[in-house]
């Protein structure tokens, strides 16, 4: 078995699986010591702005971009949520497709 190459320590771990598996995980990989980043009592990666993830890739996968969000997909999303239009807007605010005042005034 080859040695594994890792630039994070876990990845993603859902906060509801149990800590028994966690530490498992985190031995099997030797984390701490292969990374150099440290694994708090609730297994947060540390320093803080360490991040972590898995990332997939096929040869004959095809990529794609999602596109800004418009009007209506911010309305069905806020009523769906139970939030004022304005709140999501301002939270959505980089990737709209469209001025917020400007829309509210038509």
């Amino acid at each position: 078995m080859s040695p594994m190459t890792a630039s994070a320590p876990l990845p993603a771990i859902r906060r509801s699986q149990t800590t028994r598996k966690r530490r498992r995980c985190s031995a099997c990989l030797d984390a701490e010591k292969r990374t150099g980043v440290k694994l708090t009592e609730s297994f947060a990666m540390t320093p803080a702005s360490t991040v972590s993830g898995l990332y997939l890739a096929h040869s004959q996968a095809h990529y794609f971009g999602v596109a800004k969000v418009e009007r209506d997909q911010v309305e069905d999303y806020a009523r769906r949520k139970g939030m004022p239009v304005a709140e999501v807007e301002r939270w959505l605010a980089p990737i709209l497709n469209y001025e917020p005042a400007a829309q509210a005034a038509e």
